[in-house]
């Protein structure tokens, strides 16, 4: 009989199951999965893992994290999001300016620099 371990980064994956029901959660947990999996499988060769982590995190400004990054300023902007019209004026600002803020330190560099670091290492090779 075989069992599974479970890891820190499957019970984060289980978590963020609970939001699948939001638009595009599914598809975006599915790529992370399926990418676990190849990863596991020894499906990637080095340079497929070298592009993965710089894409994933390595490339401030372009790499997943700054794209969620720029998603979370567009849900929490009035502007780009109606479903914050309903909130008072100063409720909006709020919003606003923490996503905003969410923003600027999701894509500075510093972030992502030990991912930059680890996909220069690889790259190597």
């Amino acid at each position: 009989m075989t069992t599974t371990r479970v890891t820190e980064f499957d019970n984060v994956l289980d978590d963020l199951a609970g939001l699948t029901w939001l638009p595009g959660i599914t598809q975006i947990l599915d790529g992370i999965r399926e990418a676990q999996t190849a990863i596991s499988r020894g499906d990637l060769t080095t340079d497929a893992t070298q592009t993965l982590i710089a894409g994933i995190a390595g490339s401030a400004g372009a790499d997943l994290v700054s794209a969620l990054a720029h998603l979370t300023a567009h849900a929490t902007n009035p502007h780009t999001n109606p479903a914050l019209h309903q909130l008072p004026a100063t409720q909006q600002k709020e919003t606003q300016h923490h996503g905003e803020t969410a923003l600027f330190h999701l894509t500075d560099t510093w972030l992502h620099q030990h991912a930059s670091e680890a996909s220069a290492a690889i790259s190597q090779y």
